[in-house]
């Protein structure tokens, strides 16, 4: 009844001609700042207004490290004599907190471009995934996207994952749709994949005609290499890489680090920082100290890290293809010398950054929950079962209308 509802009825969800504009929130694993995109949809392709971006406030950002790790909150209770009395708490003070920060970045971009509220059709915002556990078929974002609505007067469309494992998906990767609406067509011979580098590393490979388009997290990144950077050099990333370029990779602590298990699961798959922490590394690294006495620095550990990062995508990308052509996007296009070892780990593939298709790498993640909003809005499906693993396309997204 309800498909045959949603054919035929015609629902006044989003009026795209009075209401060209969408906007998309991401803020990721890396936890590096809330990022915002203005944009609108010529024939189905995005096209930036404007962006802006505000990092998170030290206690928010505390708060949302503590809920991400297991077990995480009753320490950062105690260490900052805090009045919560339970995870709960955190959970739901953050989420308010987070909603009004989000709502202030939305009014500062809409300033910043000279656009009105009643012009934006709707918001796509991420929020913060707290807890994914898709062996336990759930996912956890935070944030109130009630406060969100009332502050801006906009309607907000979040909570994207929890429907794709409602039909037996893994809620992630969720980018790999937007990829192949919008990065299908970058050439024309050939494989083609989307690497996006945000705290965790994700691929997608194309469609190619003969088979759908594939897509899978491939392990961690930015949120192991600006952690470690953080903790020994106070700076919030590796600028370029330059840190890291300064070490000596460690080839028998990167070996250890890729016995960890997610690395030899087939696809589909998914993981975030449940599994990828600095805890996790410490331990590693305590491991490697007892049967490994040969000395080594924090920038040997960083140029490991980096390291990582590259053997365990090139590897899954030459799972599933030998050579092509791949699209880099997320902050971790930025850096120099993870590009460099990616370019040497996959000698057969060309390497571009997302600007070479005419998309910022820093607002490709964005850009795709602005489009993912606009899917919900048009009641247009938002995920690819041959990327989740669903047992079937469906519109994603709980939409809070102002």
């Amino acid at each position: 009844m309800m498909n045959e509802f949603l054919q035929h009825e015609s629902l006044d969800w989003a009026n795209i001609d009075n209401q060209p504009y969408f906007i998309g929130m991401m803020s990721g694993t890396s936890l590096d700042a809330l990022d915002a995109v203005l944009c609108r949809f010529d024939d189905e392709r995005p096209v930036v207004i404007e962006s802006h971006s505000v990092r998170f406030p030290d206690d928010l950002k505390a708060a949302l490290l503590a809920l991400t790790v297991p077990n995480g909150v009753s320490d950062y209770i105690q260490k900052n004599c805090l009045a919560f009395e339970s995870e709960l708490d955190v959970f739901g003070w953050a989420s308010v907190f987070y909603g009004e920060l989000a709502a202030s970045v939305v009014l500062e971009l809409l300033h910043k471009a000279k656009v009105e509220t009643e012009s934006v059709c709707a918001i796509g915002c991420h929020g913060q995934t707290v807890r994914h556990r898709p062996k336990w078929h759930f996912s956890l974002q935070l944030l109130d996207p009630n406060v969100l609505t009332e502050r801006t007067g906009i309607a907000v469309v979040s909570d994207f994952r929890r429907r794709d494992m409602a039909v037996g998906g893994q809620g992630a990767p969720l980018t790999p749709a937007f990829h192949e609406a919008i990065f299908n067509n970058f050439d024309e011979h050939g494989e083609k994949a989307v690497l996006n580098l945000g705290g965790i590393a994700n691929i997608t490979l194309l469609s190619n005609g003969e088979r759908a388009t594939i897509g899978f997290d491939t392990g961690c990144a930015n949120l192991l290499l600006d952690g470690w950077c953080k903790r020994h050099t106070g700076k919030d990333f590796d600028k370029d890489g330059n840190w890291a370029k300064t070490g000596q990779i460690i080839p028998d602590l990167l070996g250890q680090l890729l016995t960890h298990p997610f690395f030899g699961q087939p696809y589909p798959k998914s993981t975030g920082r449940e599994e990828f922490n600095l805890s996790w590394l410490d331990q590693e690294l305590s491991i490697f100290d007892k049967t490994n006495p040969i000395p080594y620095t924090a920038a040997d550990v960083q140029a490991t890290l980096i390291d990582l990062t590259a053997v365990s995508v090139a590897h899954a990308l030459l799972q599933i293809a030998k050579h092509g052509k791949l699209v880099v996007c997320g902050g971790g296009a930025l850096n120099d010398y993870l590009i460099e070892r990616l370019a040497t780990h996959l000698p057969n593939w060309q390497i571009h950054l997302s600007d070479d298709m005419g998309i910022p790498p820093m607002l490709v993640e964005s850009l795709a929950f602005a489009w993912l909003a606009r899917q919900t809005m048009l009641l247009r499906t938002g995920n690819l079962p041959s990327v989740t693993g669903a047992s079937q396309s469906v519109v994603l997204g709980q939409v809070c209308f102002p």
